[in-house]
């Protein structure tokens, strides 16, 4: 079933107008329909909900509503949270709800995953989104996601990955038998498969710390992306 949030929704009344904008109480920070805004969670033991505004409306007296679009944390999928999920990762999900607006807390920015993981520092206010989440059947669009190393798992952007400059694929440094320290080190790096091949070509540009593009792909099936 689709994780309750909280608040109440609204029924249709007379009187009620849309708004542009409404200002976040206690603060000068103005949110817009297609904002993203974190809201206070009834449990204050967890991290605040994040969601996007689609609608803002007041009613006749002056109330005032927002319908939103949920993201799901990895680990309020059906799923759950797996090894490639990065620290600020979100689904976003076909759950839709009226909110009063006092329960925003703050705006935040969700980032495509290509736009995320070219940040040069990442804000506790930054968010990236790879995949869209059916709240009731567990399902995600893509279905399908690239996957790299031998593990066959896909990018994690909170984990350094070293690519070979043979078959272009990229590693974790633990798959191939290093440390996080020694990648780091790394000015070249050639796989296992690769390294008795005398005609490795070196590439242009060096030694690289995350993958620029999908070399493999896997199937997102089921209520969960299916990898072990």
């Amino acid at each position: 079933m689709a994780k309750t949030r909280p608040g109440i929704p609204t029924k249709t009344k007379t009187g009620k107008r849309d708004l542009e904008s409404y200002t976040i109480r206690g603060t000068n920070k103005i949110v817009r329909v297609g904002d993203c805004v974190l809201m206070r969670p009834s449990d204050t033991g967890k991290p605040p909900y994040v969601a996007r505004i689609e609608k803002i409306e007041s009613d006749a007296r002056n109330n005032v509503k927002v319908r939103v679009r949920w993201y799901y944390r990895p680990e309020e999928s059906l799923g759950g949270r797996r090894q490639f999920h990065g620290a600020k990762e979100l689904f976003l999900s076909d759950h839709y709800d009226v909110q009063s607006a006092h329960t925003i807390e703050g705006k935040c920015i969700v980032h495509s995953f290509k736009n995320y993981t070219k940040l040069e520092n990442v804000g506790a206010e930054d968010y990236y989104c790879r995949f869209e989440y059916k709240a009731a059947s567990g399902g995600f669009t893509p279905d399908r996601v690239a996957v790299y190393c031998k593990c066959e798992m896909p990018y994690n952007p909170d984990d350094l990955m070293v690519q070979c400059e043979g078959c272009k694929d990229w590693y974790h440094p633990a798959c191939v038998g290093m440390t996080i320290e020694e990648a780091k080190k790394l000015e070249h790096f050639v796989c296992t498969e690769c390294s008795s091949d005398d005609d490795i070509k070196r590439t242009q540009n060096g030694f690289s710390s995350s993958p620029a593009a999908d070399v493999k792909v896997r199937l997102v099936a089921g209520s969960c992306l299916c990898f072990p």
